[in-house]
């Protein structure tokens, strides 16, 4: 099962519990369906918005204790909300960050970037949490920075897919601060100035994962050994960045076979 832009959740690995496997697979399948409508194809952004109130009606009737329609959101429902008890704040707030997609393209600062990966990524982790049920304060905030770092590094990766799709996740502010501008990305320009950006831009993300990565040691058995290994991969990418010069252009760091077994020998080490 293709993870895309959710390399972050776990669909499919041997790691995970067998427990868990459907409802991880049914809450993947929300937020793939969900980033799809957003995203992909040719469709107005009228029509994309209304995809996505669909999908927010049916957790609607989920919050009224009803049924929902469709069997994308009975199978949420029935395979993970209901049998583990989830909060349905974590699906609205992914529903928040995929309209958001729809209608905004630019960032003027750091923070708006965060507070994006506070709806796009963090509640992913956080739903994770409460399948494993290690729902205290300093789990959620740990797993909250390492989700909020792969979502950086997802975005540091995929400058020049972004920008194919007109959005730029480089804060404007950053842009100006490095001078870097806009017609650069497009003519996929690197300079200087823009691997100074781009070693800045992963620097926070490293030291957001850093911070988050103690969360991997905290959860038992398979379910911990499977967050190392995220983070491992999540730095794995941040290493491939600077080996190629930030050059997303011409390059976009991807984790091959080889890395995949060095993300398990490093997990295991980190017991």
């Amino acid at each position: 099962m293709s993870v895309g832009h959710y390399e972050n959740f776990p669909v499919g690995s041997l790691a995970l519990p067998r427990r868990l496997r459907r409802p991880v697979h049914a809450i993947y399948a929300f937020a793939r369906t969900a980033d799809d409508m957003a995203d992909e194809g040719e469709a107005e952004a009228s029509a994309r918005l209304e995809q996505l109130a669909g999908l927010r009606a049916e957790l609607d009737r989920m919050a009224a204790g009803q049924t929902p329609q469709t069997a994308l959101m009975q199978r949420l429902q029935s395979e993970a909300v209901q049998p583990f008890s989830l909060p349905l704040v974590p699906f609205y707030d992914l529903l928040s960050a995929f309209e958001q997609d729809v209608v905004k393209t630019r960032y003027a600062h750091f923070g708006e970037l965060v507070d994006y990966a506070r709806r796009s990524a963090n509640p992913v982790g956080r739903l994770l949490l409460h399948l494993y049920g290690q729902t205290d304060e300093r789990s959620l905030a740990q797993s909250d920075g390492i989700c909020t770092a792969l979502q950086l590094i997802n975005f540091w990766q995929d400058v020049a897919l972004d920008w194919q799709k007109r959005r730029v996740y480089l804060p404007q502010e950053d842009l100006a601060r490095f001078g870097v501008s806009e017609a650069q990305i497009e003519a996929g320009k690197v300079d200087f100035a823009f691997q100074r950006l781009m070693a800045f831009q992963c620097e926070r993300a490293h030291k957001m994962l850093k911070a988050g990565s103690p969360l991997g040691k905290t959860l038992p058995g398979r379910i911990g050994f499977e967050l190392r290994m995220i983070v491992v991969g999540g730095q794995l990418i941040l290493q491939k960045l600077d080996g190629v010069g930030y050059d997303v252009f011409r390059q976009r760091p991807t984790l091959g076979v080889k890395d995949g077994w060095l993300m398990v020998k490093r997990a295991l080490l980190r017991k």
